[in-house]
């Protein structure tokens, strides 16, 4: 059942409570009337009865008197009656309709009213749905008197003021930890591949350089991978409209070739988004890194791009070894994998699906993950499509 809203409900019960009002008003003045005329209607029996007086003395007995008296009584308080229920039922249906009238004008002052007084409530909603990280400086400002929804709009207001710092410190914190921490892993690599590289060096010297240069390079990929996914989770501030299938065009020729000859079947639809396009070829790059590298030797994977109900979408299946359902949603958490044979340098950082889903939500898009019945997963991104294109079908050369 929908809920009604709150202009309506304010509307209701304005007009309720003037009906209530009208009611109890139009009683009250039905039983005051009703009671007046019982007081106060009379009639002259004698004179408004048919009887004329010199008929009445005419009549010779008292008992003819009296039973024509009585006669005439009863037939001028059945004329009263009907005169007095006459004046009443009118009354009624004058009132009832005057009722019906302003029932009706009450609740359109009602709607009226409920919506000027909420108007102000419209606006800070109005300004809550426009507001991103893009224009956090922009506030509500709400003019009027000092009442409830200026003390409302004016808490928003210190609300944005403390949300615009915490992200402006934020984007200080990711540009000065990206130059800080790259800065001594990039001296560290220099350093052991000189020493790699010297001949000088013993055997046991560069066996130490060699390990020391690929633990340098996990760390380099995890400090990357933790600064891409600090810069993922925030809305993207320079969007433009991106062609995915060249997004994904482009991310499968950065794959390096995977190892147990996998197949690699590619079918792009033409599909526009609105976005970053580094971050959403990162997106697809994580995709396609993560269908190769847990695959199984001989294995394939199917890439697919296009539009299908106002959505552009990505999908990447791959075979591989079964991945029960109910540990589907642990992939995209930072720093989490299913199995112990995803743990070790060669499987990555676990940061790779994390950076999808950030990718994705940033942009306003959904995920979809299913289990294959024959091993693998099936991963379905859904974005918002930005323009009718026509679908183009290519095939991507098998690494």
């Amino acid at each position: 059942m929908a809920r009604l809203s709150v202009r309506a409900r304010l509307t209701l019960v304005y007009g309720s409570l003037f009906l209530v009002s009208i009611a109890v008003l139009v009683g009250v003045s039905y039983a005051l009337t009703a009671r007046a005329i019982e007081q106060r209607f009379s009639v002259n029996p004698l004179g408004r009865s048919g009887f004329r007086p010199a008929q009445v003395e005419q009549l010779l007995t008292a008992a003819d008197r009296t039973r024509a008296l009585t006669e005439a009584k009863a037939q001028l308080n059945r004329q009263l009656a009907e005169q007095k229920a006459d004046v009443l039922s009118q009354l009624l249906q004058t009132s009832l309709l005057m009722l019906l009238v302003f029932g009706v004008v009450a609740v359109l002052i009602g709607y009226v009213v409920a919506g000027r007084v909420l108007r102000p409530l419209h606006t800070v909603t109005a300004t809550a749905r426009r507001l991103s990280e893009s224009n956090l400086h922009e506030r509500i400002a709400l003019a009027g008197p000092q009442d409830e929804i200026k003390d409302l709009a004016d808490t928003f207001d210190r609300m944005l003021d403390r949300l615009w710092r915490a992200f402006d410190a934020q984007r200080r914190f990711v540009a000065n930890a990206s130059h800080e921490l790259r800065t001594p892993l990039t001296i560290n690599r220099t350093v052991l591949e000189v020493a790699l590289a010297s001949r000088k060096n013993p055997p046991e010297t560069k066996a130490l350089a060699d390990v020391l240069l690929g633990n340098t390079a996990r760390h380099e990929r995890l400090i990357e991978g933790l600064l891409l996914l600090a810069r993922s989770e925030r809305e993207p501030q320079a969007r433009a409209a991106t062609p995915l299938q060249d997004v994904v065009r482009s991310a499968l020729d950065q794959l390096d070739e995977p190892s147990g000859e996998i197949e690699v079947e590619a079918r792009l639809g033409a599909a526009t988004v609105e976005g970053d396009p580094v971050l959403l070829e990162r997106c697809a790059v994580n995709l396609l890194e993560n269908a190769l590298k847990y695959n199984v030797a001989g294995g394939r994977v199917w890439v697919r791009t296009g539009r299908r109900d106002g959505m552009a979408f990505l999908h990447v299946a791959n075979t591989g070894k079964p991945v029960p359902s109910y540990e589907v949603d642990k992939i995209f958490e930072p720093f989490r994998r299913l199995r112990a044979d995803r743990v070790g340098s060669a499987a990555g950082a676990g940061l790779g699906l994390s950076i999808v889903r950030a990718v994705v939500e940033a942009h306003g898009g959904t995920i979809e993950t299913v289990p294959r019945p024959d091993g693998g997963l099936a991963i379905t991104v859904r974005l918002p499509a930005a323009a009718d294109v026509t679908a183009v079908l290519v095939r991507a050369p098998v690494p």
